[in-house]
């Protein structure tokens, strides 16, 4: 499909940080020693909504900073806004005690090394309830802190392979596939957040803290149920059905005559009655191949062939436009060039942009805060930090300068702050 490149973007809501904002977390305190995606994801959804997330990095910096487009850190930017960095070189012991002083006044405590690391560091999590009972412990790994995996590499893609995902992704006759974003990752983070909110009212009830035993695995294999109550009643593996549904009939991804993508979804009898008056087919609803989803279903090749050849007469627009008149549960499949122009993600505010000197037209894109309160809505309080940006603002209080000071000249707390 051809797109015009010279048209300007949709009017996106410019924000600006605010320093002073609070959420509904004011006043709660999470240590971040995690790094990369699942434990960034987590503190944001804290961070958005007014916990003070203090991202403990190495002398290195997260992960994270490394991902850069065009020399721009841009997922370190997006992930950790509304964050503080200090930088601590954990391989000494005077960082740790660091560590175990923050720990006693935070409620919150998120690590991602692999298991047994926080134990050979002094910060196992007995160690950590004892100096702060009521503290929350999120532990994120690959695979969980028990079992036999507990030890091996516990990177997302081998989440999304071993969980099933990339075994129902993709056509039959071709291989499976896996997500080309970080999707194991991503919903442990949401998975976690929700986790900690659950501890945080029990530690706050009872003044017991807990520990939160947190794999990549779990979240992904979670979120793709039925499947295995669907496995055990047919004694069928289900099949990588590309863009169409094994439950409903027809939905796939259908193109037009000028090149685009459509997304149908014909979960009801209604919806599929419509669509057949709306591309001129009231026939079909009646056509014994057709007449319930079970026979759709039996006949898919068919009838998908059918709306294919009805879809590829016209533009995707146009097509978009009658289906919208006609009550017809189609919407267009949009790349990110197309989702920048969007009116329906300017209104919404899903995408928001804040002042950023390092862009090349001084603004960075980034989503809004989610989820949405009605009386205690998200914030953007601060850019993502520079590495140990809020080493003085933060350990000053703690440690007195004379000791911040003496630890810096020992190479124990670096970065900038």
């Amino acid at each position: 499909m051809d797109r015009d490149q010279t048209q300007p973007r949709q009017p996106k809501r410019r924000r600006e940080f605010n320093a002073a904002a609070q959420g509904a977390l004011d006043g709660v305190r999470v240590v971040d020693l995690s790094r990369l995606v699942a434990g960034n994801m987590l503190t944001k959804v804290l961070a958005d909504h007014g916990a003070e997330v203090l991202k403990v990095e190495p002398p290195a910096g997260d992960s994270l900073r490394a991902w850069k487009v065009g020399g721009i850190e841009t997922a370190w930017k997006t992930w950790c806004r509304n964050k503080r960095s200090l930088c601590l070189d954990l391989r000494q012991a005077p960082a740790v005690a660091v560590v175990k002083r923050l720990a006693e006044g935070a409620a919150i405590l998120v690590e991602s090394f692999r298991p047994g690391v926080l134990e050979e560091m002094g910060l196992a999590p007995e160690t950590l309830l004892a100096l702060n009972p009521r503290l929350v412990i999120v532990r994120i790994s690959g695979w969980g802190q028990t079992g036999p995996y507990r030890h091996k590499p516990g990177f997302g893609t081998l989440v999304e392979g071993y969980a099933g995902f990339a075994a129902l992704n993709g056509f039959a006759d071709r291989e499976p596939v896996l997500p080309p974003m970080f999707m194991a990752d991503a919903y442990a983070g949401l998975y976690g957040a929700s986790a900690v909110m659950i501890a945080l009212r029990h530690a706050e009830a009872t003044g017991q803290g807990q520990v939160i035993d947190l794999s990549l695995f779990e979240p992904m294999f979670t979120v793709l149920e039925p499947q295995m109550a669907n496995w055990r009643v047919s004694g069928k593996v289900k099949p990588r059905t590309g863009s169409r549904s094994t439950n409903t009939a027809p939905r796939n991804a259908y193109r037009t005559r000028d090149g685009g993508w459509l997304s149908l979804s014909t979960s009801t009898q209604a919806v599929f009655v419509r669509l057949m008056h709306s591309i001129g087919r009231p026939e079909l609803v009646d056509d014994p191949r057709f007449r319930s989803n079970p026979d759709r279903l039996a006949n898919i090749d068919i009838i998908d062939g059918i709306i294919r050849d009805a879809l590829g007469q016209m533009d995707r627009a146009e097509a978009l436009a009658k289906f919208d008149r006609d009550g017809v549960t189609i919407g267009p499949i949009m790349d990110v060039a197309e989702l920048d122009q969007d009116a329906y993600i300017a209104d919404r505010e899903a995408l928001v942009e804040v002042p950023d000197a390092d862009m090349p037209d001084g603004t960075l894109p980034m989503h809004g805060e989610v989820p949405r309160l009605s009386l205690t809505p998200g914030i953007l309080r601060n850019p993502a930090p520079r590495l140990g940006e809020h080493n003085d603002t933060v350990l000053t209080p703690l440690l007195g300068a004379t000791e911040l000071a003496r630890l810096r000249a020992a190479g124990v707390v670096l970065g900038e702050g």
